[in-house]
């Protein structure tokens, strides 16, 4: 009887050790999966977002140079006017990310900073210079640096740069709905983004 009684817990604790072991298994593919899943779909997410805009920009240039002393001088003077055709791209392929299946999380580790790309068209107004003071490359190469710097600051502080931090923050709450709906989290660095609104109150922290 005591065989008999032994033979049925060892029995039985085989068969929960095996069962155990199936559903261990089962639950490691289907983490598998879901990991492979997920970055299949971050991959799919990841695109390049950009935001155009156009600026102009009217460039006041005066060069005078002495002449044989400070009371000749050689002077030259042009305007320039600048129409520019902006654009402010994100390539979300190039997050760096992990995927953590023990505790099913996604890891932003950094994202890409904003490609800021100027197309600018010079024309040149009135210009007039003094024959010892002549227009060479190097005055057309000054004018273009300083209104290229100029341009630039005024993307800074232009709308059109929100607008595109907001695209890029549109473009993240995905992976954020991709993770939750799978019951993974999202996390950038150390930090758990617990909402849709968590990415807008990182903002200043994730953008460049």
């Amino acid at each position: 009887m005591k065989k008999i009684f032994l033979g049925l817990v060892i029995g039985a604790t085989l068969l929960f050790a095996f069962q155990t072991c199936q559903d261990d298994k089962q639950d490691k593919s289907i983490l598998e999966e879901n990991s492979m899943l997920i970055q299949q779909e971050i991959a799919n997410v990841s695109k390049l977002v950009v935001t155009e805009g156009h600026f102009s920009e009217v460039y006041n240039y005066k060069d005078s140079k002495e002449l044989f002393g400070p009371l000749l001088r050689a002077e030259k003077k042009a305007l320039v006017v600048v129409n520019a055709d902006v654009t402010v791209a994100y390539d979300l392929s190039k997050i760096d990310f992990e995927v953590d299946e023990a505790t099913r999380t996604v890891k932003i580790n950094s994202i890409p900073e904003a490609e800021i790309n100027l197309n600018p068209d010079f024309e040149y107004y009135d210009v007039t210079a003094d024959y010892l003071n002549q227009f060479d490359a190097a005055d057309y190469n000054k004018i273009k640096k300083t209104v290229k710097a100029s341009l630039m600051k005024k993307v800074e502080a232009s709308a059109l740069r929100i607008n595109s931090e907001n695209r890029l923050i549109s473009e993240l709450q995905k992976f954020y709905i991709l993770t939750n709906s799978m019951g993974w989290r999202l996390a950038y660095k150390e930090q758990t983004i617990e909402s849709l609104e968590g990415l807008q109150s990182i903002k200043p922290e994730i953008l460049p």
